[in-house]
């Protein structure tokens, strides 16, 4: 169950709302499709917080997206004290630099390839499963808002390559997407192809963020977590790696055609 400040908030303003609307729990219920029980449970904090639940609340109470909202944050606040720096970094940049050896980067994942892609941890239930994936495409609300930032990716051609009978399905609604972001001109995707055996990048991913003070902040993948990097040296190691992954990499319009037959290679 969500715990927090800002969960207690939701809570506190969803009774205060339905009450001011003059709705007992059974009415409200019936307006949002819940039970009147499952209404007190989720006031009371015996329910987790539901993003469906609260989206017809904000419809029925006419709040404007407010509850939606303040689970939004409730979710930022409850992601780990070292991926908040970077979470924060990531939402005010202004531009955005991108290296994966294995995966798509997560700003440019579907909801199907997150999800599969957060499912591979058997660790983690269903819900916690969906929180994450929530989360995850939450945060790519950075590259549509009304001044988005300058956003490179370069991945592997092998990335998209991996994929298995049952998987092509997932690949290629993945790989369209890709192209129809890279419509949009502050989003570029670069492909490294298959025969560049080797080069620098392949030790692991990370991310490069320039905020609107001009400075730079790093992020690196591990299997633990991550690290968010601010020390001037090690960011500007992270640059010049960068430039030299970069310089690997296919212009766009080249990645783009082998996105193409990547896809056609499969039918």
């Amino acid at each position: 169950m969500e715990s927090g400040p800002t969960a207690e908030l939701i809570r506190a303003q969803l009774r205060r709302l339905r009450l001011n609307a003059d709705l007992s729990q059974e009415e409200f219920g019936k307006l949002v499709h819940y039970s009147g029980s499952q209404v007190s449970a989720v006031e009371l904090g015996q329910r987790p917080l539901d993003r469906l639940f609260l989206k017809r609340a904000d419809e029925v109470l006419k709040t404007g997206g407010l509850l939606a909202s303040l689970l939004r944050m409730a979710e930022r606040d409850g992601q780990p004290s070292w991926f908040r720096p970077w979470l924060e970094a990531e939402r005010t940049a202004r531009q955005l630099w991108c290296y994966h050896p294995t995966l798509i980067p997560g700003l440019l994942q579907t909801e199907n390839y997150a999800r599969a892609v957060i499912r591979a941890d058997d660790m983690l239930g269903h819900d916690e499963v969906e929180r994450r994936v929530a989360v995850r495409l939450d945060r790519q609300a950075v590259l549509s808002r009304p001044q988005p930032p300058k956003f490179v990716a370069v991945i592997e051609e092998a990335v998209l390559r991996r994929a298995d009978e049952g998987f092509r399905g997932l690949m290629a609604e993945q790989i369209g997407h890709l192209l129809e972001l890279m419509e949009h001109p502050h989003i570029s995707v670069h492909l490294v192809p298959a025969e560049v055996s080797t080069h620098v990048g392949l030790a692991g991913p990370f991310t490069i963020a320039r905020g609107d003070d001009g400075g730079w902040v790093g992020h690196l993948e591990n299997q633990l977590g991550g690290t968010t990097i601010d020390k001037d040296e090690a960011v500007a190691i992270l640059s010049d790696r960068w430039e030299s992954i970069r310089s690997e990499a296919l212009p766009q319009r080249q990645s783009m055609l082998l996105m193409k037959e990547v896809m056609t290679s499969w039918s």
